[in-house]
């Protein structure tokens, strides 16, 4: 390996970290459902955010933006973001007994927008 490539390398990562940070010089994470969770898991952990966590869960109801897809998973991602966003500057993490993970792709689809607050 050149050492011409490897600068090249570099200042491709370099860029790209610029571009993905915000200009308050913080990336934007999402906190979602992790795929290796069993439903029956990621029900309880919704439960849970929904009520004394305290996120607002009123998107994921019917008729709602957040309801399609209507999955365990999709809502548990929904639910889990608006925790995690509403109180990580409190010490909120995204660990919801393992059943979450953190991602800096928007998981927002369609009319369903997943709230970042840097």
């Amino acid at each position: 390996m050149s050492s011409s490539w490897f600068r090249t390398l570099l200042a491709l990562l370099f860029i790209t970290s610029v571009l993905l940070q915000k200009s308050d010089g913080q990336f934007e994470e999402w906190c979602i459902a992790d795929e290796q969770t069993p439903d029956e898991e990621l029900q309880r952990a919704l439960d849970w955010a929904c009520g004394k966590g305290g996120a607002d869960c009123s998107k994921i109801q019917k008729n709602q933006p957040c309801y399609f897809p209507s999955t365990i998973r999709d809502h548990a991602s929904y639910a889990f973001n608006d925790y995690y966003q509403k109180f990580k500057h409190k010490g909120a993490t995204c660990y919801f007994n393992s059943a979450a993970m953190i991602t800096d792709l928007d998981p927002s689809h369609h009319s369903c927008k997943y709230e970042f607050l840097p």
